[in-house]
């Protein structure tokens, strides 16, 4: 099998499978993160020929039907196709290259060492060769990456790396969803790794110092899963998955208010419901959040020789909910922001700021993944 091969300079930049021709000269760049609840879409464009700098020139918010994604894998490519094209139409743009991620769910992903010093065609043979110890399905079902982190400590003679395989079928599942709605997809990432990249770098602007030496904890909370991604200097020291997110407050309106799941849902988008939602539904939702959190940082400490963590920043549909960062900062006693991934970067005319205040958290992996599109390493 050949290895699609990416040898990184950044930790956690997974590539599976690349034309890098497509990405020589691009100037602007669409990000794709397909959700259970919604496709978010954000359009980058970049000054320079290796930009350091970014401008937020579009984005759009599309929900997906329900049911349409299943255990992070497309369930209804074509009603998630069209879900993109009418995100797409609504976008307005005329960018088609775009860079897409897998959900870390869908990927095996292992550190391996080798030989260090290995002539390229050597290392391919011996990650391949690894790559059958780990990967649990034939190599020609999968697409195989991988990248050289670097030397492995106390042992010079030794590399580490960073292999990474999906099933095909998974990544052609999500090719297919972007060419039947007009895309060409330049990068397959990874959803965690994508939004790992650009938190470090909101972090970086958001906090005193860059956050320097400081434990930063950041936490996803998505439509079924709440992911924790604790960061040093940003590494990440530790991860783990919450079975809750926000279709719970979803689940709590329906209930309380004797309504649909499409009608609960509407009705919390669009601002609609009773005055007494905000007391008897929405603060005991938070309160729960805040718990969850609590017990999540409780059990970083239980697991890892760390006692302290300096910051939180949260970030997906529910982080922006009003109040919510300050009932996580009481129950936690650490500092919560909701975090900003478009901090310091220029915004076009088209972006209205205050909308955008509200809908930059859900935004992070789209925003990550059309930041990975200028990378051209």
């Amino acid at each position: 099998m050949a290895i699609n091969q990416s040898i990184l300079k950044k930790p956690f930049d997974i590539k599976l499978g690349i034309d890098f021709s497509l990405l020589s000269g691009s100037t602007r760049m669409l990000g794709v993160d397909i959700s259970a609840s919604s496709i978010k879409l954000v359009e980058l464009s970049g000054k320079g020929k290796l930009p350091q700098s970014y401008r937020l020139e579009r984005y759009v918010i599309e929900p997906v039907p329900v049911d349409a994604l299943l255990d992070g894998g497309i369930n209804q490519i074509e009603q998630v196709s069209e879900s993109l094209r009418r995100a797409l139409k609504r976008m307005g743009t005329h960018q088609k290259k775009a860079v897409m991620a897998l959900p870390l769910t869908s990927v095996i992903t292992r550190k391996i060492n080798v030989t260090a010093g290995l002539r390229e065609e050597d290392l391919e043979f011996q990650v391949e060769a690894e790559a059958n110890q780990y990967v649990p399905f034939p190599l020609d079902e999968v697409n195989l990456d991988f990248q050289v982190i670097g030397p492995v400590p106390d042992h010079p003679e030794e590399m580490e790396i960073l292999l990474a395989a999906a099933r095909k079928e998974k990544v052609e599942d999500r090719v297919a969803t972007a060419m039947s709605a007009g895309l060409k997809v330049t990068v397959m990432d990874i959803e965690q790794f994508a939004a790992q990249a650009i938190s470090t770098r909101a972090v970086t602007h958001q906090l005193p110092d860059g956050g320097k030496d400081k434990v930063v904890g950041l936490i996803d909370i998505g439509a079924n899963v709440t992911r924790v991604n604790v960061l040093l200097n940003g590494e990440s020291v530790y991860m783990r998955d919450l079975s809750f997110g926000g279709n719970q407050l979803t689940q709590d309106i329906q209930n309380h208010f004797n309504l649909t799941p499409d009608e609960a849902e509407t009705a919390r988008r669009n601002g609609t419901l009773p005055e007494n939602y905000q007391e008897d539904v929405l603060r005991p939702f938070c309160e729960t959040v805040a718990l969850e959190v609590s017990r999540a940082v409780q059990f970083f400490f239980t697991s890892t020789q760390f006692s302290q963590v300096d910051y939180l920043f949260l970030s997906g549909e529910c982080a922006a909910i009003p109040g919510l960062e300050e009932i996580v900062s009481e129950r936690t006693r650490i500092i919560t922001q909701v975090i900003n991934p478009f901090a310091a970067m220029e915004l076009s005319g088209r972006i209205v700021s205050r909308q955008l205040k509200i809908d930059a958290p859900v935004l992070l992996t789209a925003c990550g993944l059309a930041m990975r599109g200028f990378d051209p390493s």
